[in-house]
């Protein structure tokens, strides 16, 4: 017996034996393990290769070459990329949306060990990007080929695709409650029982791997050594506005410098350039090195000097030295990401975002406690606080920002600060940019779905949905047979069509009605009567559901013809789609 019918066998025993919703809760563990895996691979990739290269740190003489590191470890990811993968890995988290929204859920095989790589090589040379955009993909793709493997419908592999995406974040950062709501407000999943348990279970499978394969050093964690003071509180709303500009800050730069990279055509173009000026960038700012998270932890740790290390302004005994230095890494904190990726490497916003909000916090508290003798700010709070401000106000997902940083810092110590100042921080953000950074360009191209009805939306197929009972009549007919089959007819207006099937326009019965008792006109032509379908009259059997919901909107139409090419298959009415509308939210509710 072939495989393949011992794979149709096994579906087949598998759908009558263990209904959906069971089996996806063993995938969703699977997910989550496999996910926990990869990330557990790719922190020891990327950190071994950081610690070699960093060891040459301690000669001054080597410290130059650090200009053109980075510019290698692009290099090498554009080559992976072009010559082995042979296909644009893409931002991770945009692509997500995009998959969900117009592909029907299906990812590419080779985006399990694509952006894996394309990560390690960018972030362990130095490149200023996160790992959680490359895990993450790798996530969303092992959930997505799986659910394509068994055959599973756009519903379940949406889910899938969510437990792998909630898995890896959980992995990276072993924060599994933060990456069950990233799944809800980031990847706008479906809120529900039926779609919660399985993240869950993915996310703390993830975390739990990633944790047992990792050296606790090496986990993204900051302890909280100071409580938190009520007196602070105008502070944090301080630090919320300056979070909430900051992120205004690093949308706008972030799609600067795309556009301005756009004009470069050659791909070895946008390497050179960009490479170059990362490794400047980084040579100036050794602390943009990477992720960015061990200078977060310096300055959690009551070291922020050693942000000044290997610069030219080390040992300089002038208090505003280090806070002037780290509003400077604040600035270039987006730029640095930025080139990294234009220039052709892989990687994420998440750490860049969040560590520019530490940045911005410390040297607020730090500014304002050297401005007003014995105010006492806890750095190490507002470092912390101020990271989920910025992260909050970037993704305008406010929760993800303040469960991620409240488990990272291992408990909720902050929990109250962290919602005030990241509140605040969204609200200024949300003003100036109404989509996040994931979302913008998609938004811009029309090819994202926004809400869960959308979703559902989705799921309707237009074949379920065509009406076959308008009739249709030769273009080449008369009156009098026209008037032949309104005796029979239930609908008031008919297809014409020619010899071939090939649709013409419509006969609307309020346009033959003042003729059709008149049996001198019976010999006339229905064409006389013929009336043109308009591009938002009719759509092709091509078209996703949610363009016809789009033009039954813009149009008013009660009904759309629906051709194959330029053949008559049938009608949509807005009734009816919108029944079938109905009857999917309600079953998606009983789930």
């Amino acid at each position: 017996m072939s495989k393949n019918r011992l794979f149709v066998r096994f579906l087949i025993w598998r759908a009558r034996k263990i209904p959906d919703t069971g089996f996806v809760l063993f995938l969703s563990v699977l997910i989550g393990f496999s996910a926990g895996l990869a990330a557990a691979l790719l922190k020891f990739v990327v950190i071994s290769i950081e610690e070699k290269l960093l060891s040459y740190y301690g000669n001054t003489e080597q410290v130059f070459l650090f200009i053109f590191v980075p510019l290698l470890g692009i290099l090498l990811t554009v080559l992976f990329l072009k010559y082995i993968v042979k296909d644009n890995v893409g931002h991770g988290v945009p692509r997500i949306l995009y998959v969900i929204s117009k592909l029907d859920g299906s990812m590419r095989n080779h985006k399990i060990f694509s952006s894996l790589v394309g990560g390690s090589l960018t972030a362990g040379f130095g490149g200023s990007v996160g790992l959680e955009s490359p895990i993450i993909s790798t996530g969303a793709s092992l959930g997505s080929v799986i659910g394509q493997f068994l055959r599973m419908g756009y519903k379940y592999k949406t889910l899938l695709i969510g437990c792998g995406a909630a898995g890896a974040m959980a992995s990276i950062f072993t924060t599994p409650v933060a990456a069950v709501i990233f799944s809800f407000e980031v990847l706008l999943l479906d809120l529900s029982t039926a779609s919660f348990i399985p993240l869950l279970l993915a996310s703390v499978t993830g975390a739990v791997t990633t944790k047992v394969l990792t050296a606790e050093q090496y986990l993204v964690h900051f302890n909280v050594t100071e409580p938190f003071a009520v007196n602070d509180i105008p502070f944090f709303i301080l630090l919320g506005v300056v979070g909430g500009f900051v992120s205004v800050y690093f949308h706008y730069m972030h799609f600067l410098i795309i556009r301005l990279f756009s004009r470069f055509k050659s791909i070895w173009t946008r390497l050179f350039v960009g490479g170059s000026l990362l490794g400047l960038v980084l040579y100036l700012f050794p602390p943009l090195f990477s992720e960015g998270y061990d200078s977060i932890r310096d300055i959690v740790s009551g070291r922020p000097e050693e942000l000044l290390h290997y610069t030219f302004l080390h040992g300089s005994g002038f208090v505003w030295t280090l806070i002037v230095f780290t509003v400077f890494l604040v600035l270039f904190k987006v730029i640095a990401t930025t080139l990294t990726t234009e220039a052709g490497g892989v990687g994420g916003i998440f750490a860049p975002a969040a560590v520019m909000g530490g940045f911005s916090g410390f040297a607020l508290s730090r500014g304002l406690n050297e401005l007003f003798a014995g105010l006492g700010l806890h750095e190490s709070n507002f470092t912390l606080v101020g990271m989920a401000a910025v992260l909050g106000g970037v993704l305008l997902a406010p929760l993800t920002a303040i469960f991620l940083i409240a488990e990272m810092s291992a408990g909720y110590e902050l929990i109250v600060p962290l919602m005030l100042s990241t509140s605040v921080a969204y609200l200024i953000a949300r003003t100036f940019n109404k989509h996040s950074i994931f979302t913008q360009k998609l938004a811009e191209q029309g090819e994202l779905f926004l809400y869960r009805d959308k979703t559902v939306i989705k799921q309707l197929k237009i074949k379920n949905l065509l009406e076959k009972d308008v009739m249709t009549i030769p273009i080449e007919s008369t009156l009098g047979d026209l008037v032949q089959k309104i005796k029979v007819s239930k609908r008031n207006f008919f297809a014409a069509v020619d010899s071939e099937g090939t649709f013409i326009g419509m006969i609307l019965m309020d346009d033959v009605r003042k003729d059709m008792f008149n049996r001198l006109k019976y010999k006339v032509p229905v064409s006389d009567y013929l009336h043109h379908a308009l591009e938002d009259e009719k759509v092709s059997v091509k078209h996703d559901v949610q363009e016809i919901v789009n033009k039954f909107n813009k149009s008013g139409n009660y009904n759309m013809i629906v051709v194959d090419g330029n053949k008559y298959v049938g009608i949509i009415s807005r009734a009816n789609l919108f029944k079938a509308y109905r009857e999917s939210m309600l079953e998606e509710s009983r789930e």
